[in-house]
């Protein structure tokens, strides 16, 4: 079994998360999603606006996703690897090169955003449609 690791908060969930997710489950068989936890939220200066367990609901939801597990803070990837078994590390391209340190452990990939959706843009009220 080739098991994938992402992160992230996952908050007002939308078709770019879903696309993403989609993408890095496509890299194994099994795809376990690290969720930002609302106190590391904290220290990185963001808010959700759904609680944890919100947010963790709404990504057992989706057919892509095995496992979430917590986030707490910057430093559990290394272990998170070791611990799950991962054969896949892979973050949004607006990382890249982030998590590079990871690559002794397992292969990084960097998936590209979603060109027109993001969590900042449905918060501020953005018009997010094509013309």
């Amino acid at each position: 079994m080739k098991r994938v690791l992402t992160y992230g908060t996952f908050d007002t969930l939308h078709y770019g998360h879903i696309r993403l997710l989609q993408r890095a489950r496509a890299l194994g068989d099994y795809l376990i999603v690290g969720l930002s936890t609302d106190a590391f939220n904290s220290i990185k200066n963001k808010q959700a606006f759904h609680s944890w367990e919100e947010r963790k609901a709404h990504l057992e939801a989706l057919r892509y996703v095995d496992l979430v597990i917590p986030e707490n803070d910057w430093d559990q990837k290394r272990a998170d690897v070791t611990l799950y078994h991962v054969d896949v590390f892979t973050m949004g391209s607006d990382w890249e090169g982030e998590f590079d340190f990871i690559s002794d452990l397992c292969e990084v990939t960097y998936l590209p955003r979603t060109d027109s959706i993001s969590s900042t843009m449905i918060r501020g009220g953005l018009d997010t449609s094509k013309s």
